[in-house]
């Protein structure tokens, strides 16, 4: 047909109209899993690499985009498509949660899901898995909105805006590759969606496991901070199984008052980043001056590169991510006491050697 005959427009209508019906179809076949799929084994470095570039041209000039894989990243069994259209929906779920620009982050990284963990998520087996994690700077959500996030058809955004089922999709597909996600999520504070992949690759033999969460006993006082009580009682268990005395505080100010008007002698600070009342850095700061040198492990549902760059915390900060098990809990409690005792003897050797001049 000419490119100039009065039909064209009527056709390119009839055409987008079509399109819009085969990705309607398409999302709706994702979340029942009915999907047809290519399962092959991926590097996702490649898959975010396709994507990103995808997202440099939809996201807009007023976000930054930050994509970014830890090495080594162990391969997955997924479709491509599916995978690059699970980037493509939350980053553009992400995109519209900041209408007045901030930082989309994207990130990949081999993790390990604990039997404490799967304990409390049903459906979920524990063992190494690949982490696909997209963090945005946005509005974040309440906890009612979070609640049916994947829900068919539901959206908050204006009529005609969205069809509420870029999240569903997602989890459709996800499911289907065998993978979990988890959803962490402050109004306010933005919002970062982790999907957990399968690896590609053969679980570590028993033994190899038995050594990785094998950890040296503890002797040392830890406060725990976290105002979420299934999180506190958590590392509080686990702590004081391994040895540890543990204190809890819900609350910065319950934290303030057992360290400097109770004076408890404490080692550890472990606490989470964004709390009631004030920061997780701030109270460091308070407590930092009743106790110089308080070693600080610090825990968020955010990943660490999203907390940086949004300025909760400096560079370098010792870094939990949630969800974490006991495992890696203990495991990081030990690094950072051990870190914090190197550094002690090391600055009393010149103090010494002044000492014997």
């Amino acid at each position: 047909m000419p490119a100039d005959a009065p039909e064209q427009s009527d056709l390119a209508g009839i055409r987008e109209a079509a399109d819009r019906a085969a990705a309607l179809t398409a999302q709706l076949l994702a979340f029942g899993r009915k999907q047809i799929v290519q399962p092959a084994v991926l590097d996702l470095r490649e898959v975010l690499g396709e994507a990103g570039r995808l997202l440099r041209r939809l996201i807009g000039e007023h976000i930054r985009v930050e994509v970014e894989a830890a090495p080594p990243l162990s391969p997955v069994m997924a479709d491509r498509a599916q995978l690059i259209q699970v980037v493509l929906n939350l980053a553009i779920n992400a995109r519209d949660a900041m209408p007045d620009g901030g930082t989309l982050t994207i990130e990949a990284r081999d993790v390990r899901l604990s039997d404490e963990y799967a304990r409390v998520h049903l459906g979920v087996d524990p063992g190494r898995y690949v982490e696909l994690a997209v963090s945005d700077t946005g509005h974040g959500m309440p906890p009612e909105v979070k609640a049916r996030i994947f829900e068919p058809f539901f959206t908050t955004k204006p009529r005609g805006v969205g069809t509420g089922l870029g999240l569903s999709t997602v989890f459709g597909i996800v499911k289907q590759s065998g993978g979990h996600i988890y959803v962490y999520t402050e109004p306010g504070r933005g919002t970062s969606v982790k999907v957990y992949l399968p690896r590609a690759v053969g679980m570590p033999a028993a033994g190899d496991r038995r050594q990785e969460i094998r950890a040296q006993p503890g002797r040392e006082a830890v406060l725990v901070v976290e105002d979420d009580p299934s999180i506190r009682d958590l590392a509080q268990r686990v702590l004081l199984k391994r040895g540890y005395t543990v204190l809890a505080a819900a609350s910065p100010g319950e934290a303030v008052a057992l360290v400097g008007e109770r004076g408890v002698p404490v080692d550890l600070l472990v606490t989470d980043v964004m709390l009631p009342e004030m920061s997780g850095p701030d109270l460091a700061k308070i407590l930092a001056a009743q106790r110089p040198g308080l070693p600080v492990l610090y825990m968020s549902g955010y990943t660490d590169t999203t907390v940086v760059r949004g300025g909760q915390l400096d560079p370098g900060a010792t870094f939990l991510p949630k969800p974490f098990g006991p495992e890696a809990l203990l495991r990081k409690v030990r690094e950072v006491l051990d870190a914090a005792a190197v550094s002690r003897v090391a600055e009393r050797r010149p103090q010494e050697k002044s000492e014997a001049v």
